[in-house]
């Protein structure tokens, strides 16, 4: 392909570790740990992200003409839509329903996180841009004969530059904290009203009750004894849900090592014994709820864990926001507003994208309004004072 200044080469490949970690954060930055080179060869080298779990990597790099890489997108080949949680089920049920073949197609996505951010990562400087790149991927996919590419979480600008280039919008919402410069975790209830001040503090009184002892641990304080009981937890959780366990034990041993002080574990104990936890990391601005999991059923623990140990960690670091994962309407009377996410989708058949972009222009509106409806469910008080 050609760029405006410079012709640029796009290649594919199978492991990230075929791709210097120096390039790949060269482009990616430091803002979010998703998108390092760390986190996504963890993902591939413990197993969690590879054949097995039906996530093929396909990474895409551009480079410029001197062969330097200016761009990157951690991209999958998938026969499936799961651990995406950006439904198209229905999308390749239609389309094979009339004969067409739907999978494999290609996921510009991090495998199970759905966590926004940037999925375009193009090195500072370089002289491209998110259509650019996108019509990169058009034309990998049109060479490939595969039905489809998906950029998922990706920014609002990403998003902008993509449609430029022939994708389809998708909006979907998740519920985030934002931090307005408080000084403490009693600072925030007040901003609250008093009716969901009094709930909340109900809820940390009682999660306790159980004569629990909470703890956070960071990077190598993380030791295997509390992995063994984490992934025991995961894995639990995980068979309660009827899912599939895409995380190997080795993937948090990894994350520890490659991750150090961006991996955030909250912990609790019982007489010493660790009985529920919740794992995030840590990005530049933002800390990132992931997973969760307990040995037994404990009142509001999984709300302190999750919610109000994440919000203190935030203010004590001021980090502005967390996000706490997807789905969640609960979320909202703990203090985590509706936010939207955004994708992008491009499709090789004429008839189904333009079946897919009906419905996704009655979808849109749909989700703006659930979202404004929502936002009326919010915690806050009103006036900004105090009662």
């Amino acid at each position: 392909m050609d760029g405006d200044t410079a012709p640029l080469s796009l290649s594919l490949h199978p492991a990230i570790n075929e791709i210097a970690a120096a390039d790949w954060d060269g482009c990616a930055g430091d803002a979010n740990p998703f998108v390092s080179h760390a986190f996504l060869s963890a993902l591939e080298d413990s197993g969690s992200a590879g054949a097995r779990t039906g996530w093929l990597p396909r990474h895409a790099v551009l480079r410029d003409g001197a062969g330097a890489v200016v761009a990157v997108a951690p991209m999958y080949a998938k026969s499936h839509s799961y651990g995406e949680y950006v439904f198209d089920h229905g999308w390749a049920q239609a389309f094979e329903r009339a004969g067409g073949q739907y999978y494999p197609k290609l996921q510009v996505a991090v495998p199970f996180s759905p966590v926004p951010g940037p999925r375009l990562l193009i090195r500072a400087g370089a002289e491209i841009d998110a259509e650019t790149f996108g019509r990169a991927l058009i034309d990998c996919c049109r060479q490939l004969d595969l039905s489809s590419v998906h950029v998922t979480f990706c920014s609002q600008p990403e998003q902008e530059g993509l449609v430029r280039a022939g994708f389809l919008a998708r909006l979907g919402k998740q519920f985030h904290w934002h931090n307005q410069g408080y000084r403490d975790f009693e600072d925030f209830l007040a901003a609250l009203s008093s009716r969901k001040r009094k709930s909340i503090r109900r809820e940390r009184r009682d999660a306790l009750a159980a004569g629990l002892d909470l703890r956070t641990l960071r990077g190598a304080a993380i030791t295997a004894r509390h992995w063994d009981a984490f992934y025991g937890f995961y894995t639990d959780t995980i068979d309660r849900k009827w899912g599939s366990a895409y995380l190997t034990r080795g993937f948090f041993d990894l994350l520890s090592q490659r991750l150090g002080e961006r991996v955030v574990l909250m912990l609790a104990e019982r007489d010493g014994e660790p009985v529920a936890a919740a794992l995030n990391l840590m990005g530049e601005d933002a800390l990132y709820g992931r997973n969760w999991g307990s040995s037994g059923e404990y009142r509001f623990l999984h709300f302190e864990l999750c919610y109000y140990q994440a919000i203190e960690f935030a203010i004590a670091h001021g980090l502005a926001r967390v996000e706490a994962g997807a789905q969640g309407e609960h979320k909202i009377q703990r203090g985590y507003l509706p936010a939207v996410t955004h994708s992008a989708h491009w499709i090789a058949h004429r008839g189904l994208r333009e079946a897919v972009a009906g419905f996704l222009d009655r979808e849109r509106p749909a989700v703006l309004a659930e979202m404004e409806e929502l936002a009326g469910l919010s915690p806050f008080r009103r006036d900004g004072g105090q009662d």
